[in-house]
């Protein structure tokens, strides 16, 4: 166990225990339960259920996923309730019903504690929707990036003409970095947000990007220092060093190792607080990529197949060509790394951060959450080893192919979202002081009813007690379009509580 982890101030106290204990109907019938069972794992998974409120901030969680749906569920006059089955006690509502179709991860603006808006990517693709754009001297293209005011769900587009928006986030200094999932993925950064309109990105290749009078664009630019890939998750530090994964599957293209865990040092890192106010004066202007190499060995940097776990360097790659780069110079590979998020309260060295790597359930390759702290985020060195990852949360035939990941704030608890039709969210705690390096346990909270939908997008505001989360590319043939596309609905989480077991307070 690390004994700097902020998992090791996690035990119950006394009254944490009186308070956990007066929750259990009696430990005779859990014993009991047990005795006849002769399952220690499947009493374990009782009890963590039994202990849902202490444990995790929810009451009775799922047991079952949603049963699975034919044609077009969704409906004009649907309420919130009937989008997602949910554990007791949680409660939904629309935010907006008009989200561009494919909503997927988003960002709060202009903070995770009071926000006004929600700042999606649209992962639709790139396509000329055949209609003008007034002013603009261009048709319109489909929505890349939008904004969802959270008083009234007014749903305005900022950014058109990206293919598949997907990893979307704020940054420290004032900015949105919106990205793409394809091969030659671009990162975007826009400045004041919410004076972006109908923004239009007119060549992705060249990032010439027009505003909405058809006037070169200065509020959006496409950021070529970052890697071109097939973006998701991204986190991103106050000093502008960023981490990103490689949405690829082992194998594509032949013999490929998969996706690629990345960092970008930039060539000033920021040191200052507070908004910027012109583009350039963004740490994204210029720096250098590296792909993490993942060593088996102590001493020397020992990788390949079997070293996807243990202590890793950073190996220099081209941003333009970082894919090919890290392949060819032996990156660890993973199974489509997808949603990345930064461990806010991580206690320790440097920055902990946690990925989910989808996997493949039908070849049972499950996915899994995988965790990193990097000790010295503005280290390069490729033999120079800074960086021990290693599983948090291995999937299951129940909890697989992890796609999106939150952390709870003020909780340490871990949400993870599955990648499926009719999808489940998990809540998952913190590693204990236990001997293993893992969650403590999972239990479901949330399953969509739509077979043809699934959760995306979720996160917590800075309070740990209300989410959100995008119910994405769902069948719409009896809903209208909106803004001459198709949409999705945005759905506000609330109801959950404090477990008993962390108060950050």
């Amino acid at each position: 166990m690390n004994m700097n982890s902020r998992s090791m101030r996690r035990t119950v106290g006394a009254a944490g225990l009186a308070a956990l204990m007066a929750t259990v109907p009696a430990m005779s019938v859990l014993a009991d339960d047990f005795g006849a069972a002769q399952d220690f794992g499947r009493h374990t998974q009782h009890l963590l259920n039994n202990l849902s409120m202490p444990l995790f901030g929810v009451g009775d969680p799922l047991d079952e996923s949603a049963p699975a749906t034919t044609g077009n569920y969704r409906t004009p006059a649907q309420p919130a309730i009937d989008q997602v089955l949910l554990a007791q006690g949680l409660k939904a509502e629309y935010v907006t019903r008009n989200a561009g179709n494919a909503a997927d991860m988003f960002a709060f603006w202009p903070n995770d504690d009071n926000p006004t808006h929600l700042i999606f990517c649209i992962e639709g693709s790139r396509q000329d929707l055949g209609v003008p754009l007034p002013g603009a001297g261009v048709n319109k293209f489909n929505p890349g990036v939008q904004r969802i005011r959270l008083s009234n769900g007014n749903v305005e587009t900022m950014v058109r003409g990206t293919d598949a928006c997907d990893g979307i986030r704020r940054t420290s200094w004032g900015t949105i970095l919106a990205t793409e999932e394809r091969s030659d993925g671009g990162a975007y950064e826009i400045i004041t947000p919410l004076m972006v309109t109908n923004h239009t990105i007119t060549n992705r290749a060249l990032g010439t990007i027009i505003d909405e009078t058809g006037a070169p664009a200065t509020k959006v630019v496409k950021r070529t220092a970052l890697p071109k890939m097939a973006w998701e998750g991204i986190g991103i530090l106050p000093s502008g060093v960023l981490y990103a994964g490689d949405e690829l599957r082992p194998g594509t293209p032949a013999n490929a190792d998969g996706g690629a865990m990345f960092k970008f040092v930039p060539a000033v890192p920021r040191t200052s607080v507070g908004p910027i106010t012109v583009l350039n004066d963004s740490p994204f202007v210029a720096g250098n990529v590296y792909a993490l190499q993942v060593s088996c060995q102590a001493t020397s940097q020992q990788f390949g197949q079997g070293c996807e776990i243990g202590n890793g360097a950073w190996i220099s790659v081209s941003a333009a060509n970082a894919r090919t780069d890290a392949n060819t110079a032996g990156a660890t590979g993973y199974y489509r790394p997808e949603d990345l998020e930064i461990d806010e309260e991580f206690e320790g060295t440097g920055a902990r951060f946690c990925w989910t790597n989808t996997g493949e359930s039908d070849g049972s390759n499950y996915g899994e959450v995988i965790c990193g702290v990097d000790s010295a985020p503005l280290t390069t060195s490729a033999t120079q080893r800074t960086v021990v990852v290693n599983r948090f949360v291995e999937g299951d035939p129940d909890l697989n192919q992890p796609d999106n990941f939150a952390f709870q704030p003020k909780t340490g608890i871990h949400y993870v979202i599955e990648d499926n039709p009719n999808g489940d969210i998990f809540a998952c705690l913190p590693d204990g002081a236990d001997r293993d390096i893992k969650t403590d346990g999972c239990i479901k909270i949330l399953s969509v009813k739509d077979s043809s939908a699934e959760p995306t997008g979720f996160k917590f505001t800075a309070d740990g007690k209300t989410a959100y989360l995008s119910i994405q590319h769902s069948s719409d043939g009896l809903m209208p379009m909106v803004d001459d596309y198709r949409t999705d609905d945005i759905i506000k989480i609330t109801g959950f509580n404090r477990p008993f077991h962390h108060h950050h307070d």
